[in-house]
């Protein structure tokens, strides 16, 4: 008899009317063409505008003067020096509002999400437990962001959500650690650039540097390459071997519904996808929060790691190594044996695992599983980090059969060696119901992580790349078909 998964009534659907302002880059012509449109309206005109678009939008953010104050200082250099000192705050804030404009973040979707608990478990009663759900959400240009909502899972694992906070923002960038010329020369030689742009690039770098600085340098020096070169490749070859490593800072006021991580770098400028958070501890009990997530250019993807202890203060990191390549990383709770140890799918088809000492590096990954089932031969990958059981890890996994058609599966790996499957399930634990067929990927159920809540898993899931749902299963019964199966 196959086991009894229980649905939850509730799904999430994409909401609109999440928004967040971002700087309107209309390039330096048109940019240069608008502001002198400003600078000749009469000073009662522009009080009169800009009182309007402050009365307009002012209740949609926290303070709307502020970020059209920001979005002005980065265009402020397109105006000559004089007219800069001579101009009104009232003129530069109607400037920065032509240089702004709103981004729905969940416009496509909300979906492929994961699930930890939540480090304040204030609130809770007996049975209960408060977690913290991360999800991609997806707007304009398909750009993928990850945003938060806060619920409790009762004795019997309903969930009920934290009301959502009124205004969204991205947080406070910072970069600690600054890149060093002499060990970036290095790595310039060794690739493929003639020697007058790599001398171009260095000259513009002073003897330390951001990865905002050489992204913009890179814009500049590489114009000089042959046609037939692939600028594009090069570029993410060149950022991929500096420090990319950033840190996010949110208002401790801030709800966590209110904080959305927006890509920041290049490699990231397209999405930041399917992020796999867990709570992970170190050999002394310590304990802080990770997740792995895809970075995506538009061109080239590269794994990424997330680290926090608040969900307040992010820090942002690529991960290296000849095995960092393509997706579905996901990270164990806790170092095996000594070693860090992550599940990948290098090859877009197999389950592999990999052991490092180093938590940034990865060198060599082995096979694990390879698709057994007619349901799964397409491919195989994790749909979470491994949870720990009394029986051995569980990791809950997706397979990919006839039609593109997604389903959840569930294998079973030794404690002591995860290398060592010890059993599969034959059928798709989560599969999608004909309600869930329709979406932006149609005929899919993904997941990014489970939690053990009393005796059930509980199984937050996308559906058809779109909205997200939720589903639970008996943690007993699971362990014991899969035990069974094997």
């Amino acid at each position: 008899m196959k086991l009894e998964v229980r649905r939850a009534n509730v799904r999430l659907n994409p909401d609109v009317r999440k928004v967040i302002p971002r700087f309107f880059n209309t390039g330096e012509e048109r940019g240069r063409a608008l502001i002198n449109r400003v600078l000749l309206l009469p000073a009662d005109e522009v009080n009169e505008v800009l009182l309007h678009v402050q009365d307009e939008f002012s209740k949609r953010y926290s303070n709307i003067k502020v970020i059209f104050e920001k979005h002005f200082d980065l265009i402020k250099h397109l105006l000559p020096e004089k007219e800069l000192l001579e101009l009104s705050i009232e003129k530069k804030l109607l400037i920065g509002s032509y240089f702004t404009m709103e981004y729905s973040l969940e416009h496509a979707a909300l979906f492929n999400p994961s699930i930890v608990e939540d480090p304040d478990q204030s609130g809770a009663g007996e049975g209960e437990k408060n977690v913290i759900i991360s999800f991609r959400a997806t707007g304009e240009g398909h750009i993928s962001s990850l945003i938060f909502k806060r619920a409790k899972l009762s004795k019997n694992a309903d969930i009920q959500f934290e009301p959502a906070g009124k205004y969204m923002n991205e947080g406070r960038v910072s970069q600690k650690k600054r890149n060093d010329k002499e060990a970036f020369r290095e790595l310039l030689s060794q690739t493929i650039l003639p020697k007058d742009v790599r001398a171009d690039i260095l000259n513009r770098l002073g003897d330390t540097f951001s990865y905002k600085q050489i992204e913009t340098v890179l814009k500049t020096s590489l114009h000089a390459l042959p046609a037939g070169m692939a600028r594009n490749k090069l570029r993410y070859d060149i950022l991929s071997m500096v420090n990319t490593t950033y840190e996010l800072h949110f208002q401790s006021d801030s709800l966590l519904s209110e904080r959305v991580i927006f890509p920041v770098t290049f490699t990231e400028k397209n999405g930041i996808e399917d992020a796999r958070f867990i709570k992970f501890t170190r050999e002394d009990g310590s304990s802080t929060y990770m997740a792995t997530y895809t970075a995506y250019d538009g061109s080239f993807i590269l794994p990424h790691l997330i680290e926090t202890k608040d969900f307040l203060h992010f820090k942002m990191s690529a991960l290296h190594g000849r095995a960092a390549i393509n997706k579905n990383f996901a990270l164990f709770p806790r170092k095996i044996n000594g070693q860090y140890a992550m599940i990948s799918r290098i090859d877009g088809v197999n389950n592999y695992i990999m052991f490092s000492d180093d938590l940034y590096l990865w060198e060599t990954a082995i096979l694990l599983q390879q698709p057994m089932y007619p349901w799964e031969f397409v491919q195989i990958g994790n749909a979470g980090s491994p949870i720990e059981t009394e029986k051995g890890w569980l990791i809950i996994t997706h397979g990919v059969g006839p039609m593109r058609k997604y389903c959840l599966g569930a294998s079973l790996f030794d404690l002591n060696d995860p290398s060592k499957e010890l059993g599969r399930l034959k059928y798709p634990l989560l599969m999608p119901e004909e309600e869930e067929r329709h979406g932006y990927v149609p005929n899919v159920v993904y997941s990014c992580g489970t939690i053990i809540h009393n005796d059930k898993l509980f199984i937050p899931y996308a559906v058809s790349d779109y909205a997200t749902s939720f589903a639970t299963v008996s943690l007993k019964a699971l362990l014991d078909e899969i035990v069974n199966a094997g």
